[in-house]
């Protein structure tokens, strides 16, 4: 299954390296990882640049237990509002009204197998990935064969 990370608050390395680790540890082995890149805001305004990475995980959970633990994981690296892309958000994205902002750290779920979902509070795949360079460019570059 494949995560998105993203960081614009703090030393946004060490905040991806550290939520890495705790996904090592809390929810499976990481077989690959992107490079970061930098990335201007997506959805939102901020002087504050992107530090983008996606990671290949394998795991037992489900994707609901999945789910939980990328929370647990964020809420434990400092995030404090929640913006979860709702189908009835999807419309309004880059709009001013748009649930984003600067954050420490955010995990996505992006693919999980053949799995698809589509609750209000989960979609796999994840619905707006194929829009964002930030997630399609480190996603590709481990997805290519070794």
């Amino acid at each position: 299954m494949y995560l998105g990370l993203g960081s614009n608050l703090g030393d946004k390395e060490a905040n991806l390296r550290k939520a890495v680790t705790l996904i090592g540890e809390r929810i499976g082995e990481v077989v690959r990882q992107s490079t970061f890149i930098e990335t201007e805001p997506w959805g939102f305004e901020s002087e504050n640049s992107f530090l983008n990475g996606v990671i290949l995980v394998e795991t037992t959970l489900t994707p609901r237990q999945l789910l939980k633990a990328t929370q647990m994981i964020e809420r434990t690296l400092g995030k404090t509002k929640v913006h979860a892309t709702k189908r009835s958000q999807l419309s309004t994205l880059r709009s001013p009204l748009s649930t984003y902002n600067d954050r420490p750290i955010d995990i996505d779920i992006l693919l999980y197998d053949d799995i698809t979902i589509d609750e209000p509070d989960l979609q796999i795949p994840h619905p707006l990935m194929e829009q964002r360079d930030f997630v399609m460019i480190p996603l590709n570059e481990i997805r290519k064969p070794r």
